[in-house]
């Protein structure tokens, strides 16, 4: 053995041990599911470079994982003979940790976290999970295609530092030692270990193994009896050590397919419904889809960019995370696998891309995918409700994405509605044109920052008094999606802070600015010359004083907002201020003076501005023009 070198960990590395150590309890079984996961991996990563290289395979080509315990040294090994690691690799893999969902990992355990021990499969840090049980993990590990003298042991009692030396090591693949805390010798227990396997790990697709003691020759009788009994110890295959995809469906139960997901999903909780299904003929392939019923903690499943939802498997031969090129982008929440018998086992991501097997089994998933959200919404509108208030907003996306699904897309979002269940976000576009009354033409919405700022706003009054339905959107991709949501079932959508406005029926149409109203419009007109386009009486309110409209195609307000607070430069688009003549507050600005005027006509801008969720310019001047205007004693500029 050369000489160990000591390192010191990543910093959140040590953030991430002392929660284990000192803050996980509750599912402390868990790290067996993810150190045998993780052997998992190593033998289908194995797998899948010896297509190109058979020799790596020669010698050992029976891809397993075995599980031993030391009762006498209170040790517990997970042992694979998969792809192993080198020197480098052994650093790299277990002294860092390189995922960007890490801080909000952190962030998720730093609080009652006890009884989430099992989102560390999450954030692909499943193997500090050792540490729950063990006071120190000492792994040996040999890459599949370097030397016998090339072996590494790894050692740490996680307390900020590890240890690594170069080992001889004949094997390939990694051992895991785990030195068990005193109190948790249940692990050294083959039944425990057992059922463990079975309840968490039944479905990986290698032989997992138990050693099995069994007595060797004949029973002895008489004196010989007395002799302790020879053992021989064999390995019991535990798991059904088969691809649960390729097994007919009569054969598996709901709880199988859940117990699958966990083990897909790194997770506790359970799918919300799934879709298992074998196509054969021009094409032959198996698909597995699952919808979640929640969202994870790690937030690359939301990034367009790091999506990693389905797993494309050839002939039971594990090939890639590739959900880009087997499902858009709008559906990266779907998790399963997909299996195909077609495409060749050489395949890359720039082949997928372009094969037009791919395409097929694309358009067959996505088919599948909103297929399976349609039924679920019909069958339990409670699960519905979970999966909308998780994975929605991505949902939106295919409306931009997939033009002909739009309408199917359309018809499975919820909003929240004046005629809603408060902020909750349960309306369909189906149940708002059955509510529409016999003479509204066009489904009405407003977008917000917030949803008190949607169902407050000014802009909806005359529609509320009208018992009229008004969707609230107040999510930031919701003036995006109405941009390719034009219309519903032939219902147009309007936003209704935008462009003239009717109200609800058509006979009430807009008129000409009358000889009463005209002097107060062109007063505040010339007040305000710099921070509106015009002045007009409002069909919109009926209690506040005034409101703030943008011409029919304008970007709205608050997504105006948005957009310089990424950096994107906005042309500048004067909003119109609709006034209610017969408010009190307008009734006094017209019989004011010219100061209290000046301030009178600020205010109603103002208020407007407030109202519509923005922020003003200038809050100091806004009080004392305020207080001016409580006290009476307005004064000229």
């Amino acid at each position: 053995m050369s000489d160990v070198q000591k390192h010191a960990f990543q910093a959140e590395v040590q953030q991430v041990l002392h929660l284990v150590i000192h803050s996980l309890y509750s599912h402390k079984e868990i790290f067996l599911r993810e150190l045998i996961s993780n052997a998992s991996d190593a033998c289908d990563k194995l797998r899948f470079e010896a297509l190109a290289n058979a020799e790596l395979t020669a010698s050992d080509s029976e891809l397993r994982i075995e599980i031993e315990m030391d009762p006498e040294a209170r040790t517990l090994t997970v042992r694979d003979n998969g792809i192993g690691m080198s020197g480098d690799e052994v650093v790299e893999n277990l002294g860092t940790i390189a995922r960007s969902g890490t801080k909000r990992f952190l962030e998720a355990l730093s609080g009652d976290a006890r009884a989430d021990a099992h989102l560390i499969g999450q954030f692909g840090v499943g193997f500090y999970s050792g540490f729950i049980v063990a006071d120190r993990l000492t792994v040996e590990t040999r890459r599949a295609d370097l030397a016998a003298d090339q072996g590494v042991r790894w050692s740490s009692d996680g307390s900020g530092e590890f240890e690594v030396a170069t080992i001889e090591r004949a094997q390939r693949g990694t051992a895991v030692i785990l030195h068990l805390k005193e109190g948790e010798d249940e692990f050294l227990q083959t039944w425990r270990l057992r059922q463990l396997i079975t309840r968490y790990s039944d479905h990986i697709a290698f032989p997992i193994r138990l050693p099995e003691e069994k007595p060797v020759g004949d029973d002895k009788e008489g004196e010989d009896a007395a002799q302790p009994v020879t053992t021989e110890t064999t390995w019991e295959t535990v798991n059904h050590a088969s691809a649960l995809w390729t097994r007919p469906k009569n054969e598996i139960s709901d709880e199988d397919y859940q117990g699958f997901y966990k083990h897909i999903h790194h997770g506790m909780d359970e799918a919300l419904t799934w879709s298992h299904n074998r196509v054969e003929g021009n094409q032959s392939y198996t698909s597995l889809l699952y919808v979640p019923s929640k969202a994870p903690f790690d937030a690359l499943w939301s990034d367009r960019n790091e999506r990693k939802g389905l797993k494309l498997y050839i002939r039971r031969v594990f090939i890639m995370d590739a959900s880009e090129q087997l499902l858009p982008a709008y559906l990266r929440f779907v998790q399963g696998v997909v299996d195909s018998d077609d495409l060749p086992l050489n395949v890359s991501r720039e082949l997928l891309q372009d094969n037009k097997l791919v395409s097929q089994i694309r358009a067959a998933c996505t088919k599948r995918s909103l297929d399976l959200l349609d039924k679920l919404a019909v069958d339990d509108a409670e699960k519905f409700q979970q999966f909308s208030d998780n994975f929605g907003n991505v949902l939106k996306e295919g409306l931009g994405e997939d033009f002909s699904n739009r309408e199917r897309i359309a018809k499975l979002l919820r909003f929240a509605s004046t005629k809603g269940d408060g902020a909750k976000k349960s309306v369909s576009l189906d149940q708002y044109v059955e509510r529409m009354k016999a003479d509204q033409s066009v489904i009405y919405f407003v977008t917000a920052d917030s949803y008190n700022a949607a169902k407050g706003s000014p802009q909806i009054e005359a529609l509320k008094a009208q018992d009229v339905e008004v969707l609230l959107l107040f999510d930031r991709i919701d003036e995006w999606m109405v941009g390719y949501l034009h219309e519903y079932n032939g219902k147009p959508l309007r936003h209704v802070a935008k462009g003239e406005f009717d109200g609800a029926s058509a006979e009430d149409k807009a008129e000409e600015i009358s000889e009463e109203h005209k002097p107060l419009v062109d007063r505040l007109t010339e007040l305000l010359k710099d921070r509106v386009k015009a002045v007009r009486p409002s069909k919109r309110l009926v209690d506040s004083p005034a409101c703030l409209v943008l011409d029919e195609h304008a970007m709205a307000l608050h997504m105006q907002r948005l957009m310089k607070e990424a950096g994107h430069e906005i042309p500048a688009d004067l909003p119109v201020l609709e006034i209610n003549p017969g408010h009190a507050l307008l009734q006094r600005f017209a019989d004011a003076d010219d100061a209290a005027a000046s301030d009178l006509a600020l205010l109603l801008h103002e208020q407007a501005v407030v109202a519509e969720g923005g922020q003003l310019d200038d809050p100091a001047a806004f009080v004392q023009r305020m207080n001016r205007v409580l006290t009476g004693t307005a004064q000229a500029a």
